[in-house]
């Protein structure tokens, strides 16, 4: 990512983003991928996911190409598809912690601890 974006920067709108505000985003999109579990509404592609018939494996298949899509993205240093692409990537490690019946607050919790 380039050096001039400040810490905590939303992309793209030049406007700071706050820890608060970071925070609901994940919240927010996680709690529409459990909604998602719950209710399998049709034509949602988060509904696909859980109830494709290779399960789980559908987004273990998405994870590694998201992640081989973001590594590509680093090394060619194109910025904007290294974001689009880890976006990508952490909507379907938060679509597999839910699959597993992960909390985001014990992801939260890990992260935590590790620093």
């Amino acid at each position: 990512m380039s050096d001039e974006r400040g810490a905590g920067e939303n992309p793209g709108t030049g406007t700071e983003a706050t820890d608060s505000e970071t925070a609901a985003v994940l919240d927010e999109l996680f709690a529409t991928i459990e909604s998602r579990k719950a209710e399998l509404p049709e034509g949602s592609y988060t509904t696909s996911l859980f109830t494709h018939e290779k399960g789980e494996n559908a987004v273990l298949e998405k994870i590694g190409e998201e992640t081989t899509e973001a590594i590509l993205a680093a090394k060619d240093d194109d910025d904007e598809e290294l974001l689009y692409e880890s976006a990508d990537l952490v909507y379907h490690l938060l679509v597999l912690l839910s699959m597993k019946d992960v909390a985001l607050d014990d992801l939260r919790a890990e992260l935590r601890d590790r620093f």
